[in-house]
């Protein structure tokens, strides 16, 4: 059995500084991204990646951003199925002759996808996409009658 030495406490705060300690080690733990599961693959396991994405929504148009660097255009598809825009790719490990110097690697390889059901109102025949320093934007326009419209109320 070990033993602890007892140690006097100038401050009675100083009493919680070990549980602030365990507090930002869980914080540290459930702030892991949940998103991410893991999957085995050539014997180890690693990490499932998807890229960030916005989605800004304006009178006008629906606009998707995806951070997707390391890409070129033709290893990204983005397509439009009942109501469901999906973006899919897949990234491709770089070969190195010695694997032996890599200390850490946190990039992400494979492949990915990310679906959205759109809402009512969106022309999706109309769909644009464009790739540029890693950045995908897909921008879908509103049909005309799914527009806001707004209404000038007079108050008497």
């Amino acid at each position: 059995m070990n033993l602890v030495p007892w140690k006097s406490s100038e401050n009675w705060m100083d009493q919680f500084v070990s549980l602030e300690d365990l507090q930002n080690e869980m914080n540290r733990l459930f702030n892991y991204p949940a998103q991410k599961p893991l999957i085995k693959r050539s014997g180890q396991w690693d990490k499932l990646w998807a890229p960030a994405v916005d989605i800004h929504d304006t009178k006008d148009v629906l606009t998707f951003k995806a951070d997707i660097p390391g890409l070129t255009k033709d290893q990204i598809d983005v397509s439009v199925d009942n109501n469901v825009l999906t973006i899919k790719g897949e990234k491709s490990e770089e070969k190195e002759e010695t694997k032996k110097n890599i200390v850490r690697s946190e990039r992400h390889y494979g492949s990915f996808q990310r679906s959205f059901t759109l809402p009512t109102g969106i022309d999706s025949t109309k769909v644009n996409a464009a790739y540029k320093d890693g950045v995908l934007e897909v921008s879908i326009p509103k049909k005309e009658e799914a527009k806001a419209k707004q209404i000038k109320v007079d108050v008497k």
